[in-house]
């Protein structure tokens, strides 16, 4: 046997058991790693407020945790505000429901003659195994909610934890980033992280003035159908389409839809009408005035980077996708190389005359060469000549 073999062999074991460690470990802390993740891009998020705040003297421990404690009151009144309006409108809903159970059976039957009566329904609804399997059902998944809600505070709380340290120590977590780095790289890693915090921070700030201006414009709506609670649903309305990307628009449109067939069932269509109309303003006007400096990237870029972001981690990839390539798009556009475009119609997508010509001559080449065509130089059936002899 050859002296290398068993140190060769213990050595691929070795290698082995540190590669399945080191999986293991990997899948058991992948629920920490995102919320990690999550976190430094919040940190990016509000460092430029930090900044500011810091730059006028404040410490900036002091002026993360005013920042932290503006987003947590403003996050918690509307909370609130949501909660109260939503349960006042549940309690509506089901004291209204005999009424519009009852429309809805008188419409039946006049249209269908039939002989449909309310109490029949509601009679077969109690006794109907559906109704009974889903009491059942809900009673035994009520500790799992309770587990997943403490779970989602205890990640909430997690995420606030990592995300207040990374700004209030973002100098120091710089510096020590840079002292086991060579002079050269560290100028790159400080460039890279200056571009991070400038397309976050532009993202974040520009979606909450889109979400400003897409609340007011919804609260006139609202306030002109006097639907209620018309300043919680613009504040819905305003937030949820600009941070929850692709669906978002139909997500927050769903809610005042709902209040508004409280109010009067047309006024349904009144605000489905508003919000297509309202969303195509904002792609096609609004937005790429407002992002053009600050996350300036291709429609079709950011959709597909959402895509990406949601099959990699979900919700959270659907969030940090577009502030995570935009700063990407900036970094490498730092680095490459770009020329002079050539004064060619092609670039402007013209063809020119003589293609289009081209194509036409093509064409009747083909014609030409039908079955049963007579081709240039041919005689006729008649014995006659063709034009061209």
């Amino acid at each position: 046997m050859p002296r290398w073999l068993p140190r060769a062999m213990v050595l691929a074991l070795a290698l082995i058991a540190v590669f399945q460690l080191g999986s293991w470990a990997f899948h058991e802390l992948t629920g920490l790693l995102i919320n990690i993740l999550i976190a430094f891009f919040l940190a990016l998020a509000v460092e430029p407020a930090v900044s500011w705040m810091a730059g006028r003297g404040v410490r900036r421990g002091l002026g993360t945790f005013l920042v932290f404690l503006g987003v947590l009151v403003a996050a918690a009144g509307f909370v609130t505000l949501l909660g109260s309006m939503l349960a006042g409108q549940i309690i509506k809903i089901v004291e209204d429901f005999p009424e519009y159970l009852d429309s809805v059976i008188n419409w039946i039957n006049g249209h269908f003659h039939t002989e449909l009566r309310r109490v029949d329904i509601q009679e077969g609804l109690l006794r109907s195994d559906w109704l009974r399997n889903y009491v059942q059902n809900s009673a035994t998944g009520v500790l799992d909610v309770s587990a997943q809600v403490l779970g989602g505070l205890f990640q909430l709380l997690t995420i606030a934890l990592f995300s207040f340290y990374f700004a209030a120590d973002g100098p120091r977590l710089r510096r020590t980033i840079c002292s086991v780095l060579p002079p050269a790289r560290q100028a790159e890693v400080l460039r890279a992280w200056e571009i991070a915090v400038n397309k976050t921070g532009g993202y974040l700030y520009s979606r909450g003035l889109m979400a400003l201006i897409s609340g007011g414009a919804h609260y006139i709506l609202l306030e002109f159908l006097e639907v209620p609670y018309a300043p919680v649903l613009a504040v819905w309305v305003g937030l949820v389409s600009q941070f929850i990307p692709t669906i978002g628009t139909y997500l927050a449109g769903a809610l005042p839809m709902l209040i508004a067939f409280t109010v009067n069932p047309w006024y349904t269509l009144w605000v489905l009408i508003f919000v297509v109309i309202y969303q195509q303003f904002e792609n096609y006007v609004l937005q790429p005035k407002l992002t053009s400096k600050t996350v300036d990237i291709h429609p079709a870029v950011a959709f597909g980077s959402v895509i990406v972001g949601t099959s990699l981690l979900g919700a959270v990839g659907a969030l940090i996708a577009i502030p995570a390539i935009a700063t990407l798009q900036a970094f490498l556009g730092a680095y490459v190389k770009r020329y002079d475009v050539t004064d060619d119609p092609r670039v402007h997508g013209h063809r020119g005359a003589d293609a289009g010509r081209g194509v036409v001559r093509g064409v009747g080449r083909l014609w030409r060469r039908r079955p049963g065509a007579a081709l240039p130089g041919e005689d006729d059936r008649d014995g006659s000549s063709s034009p061209d002899a």
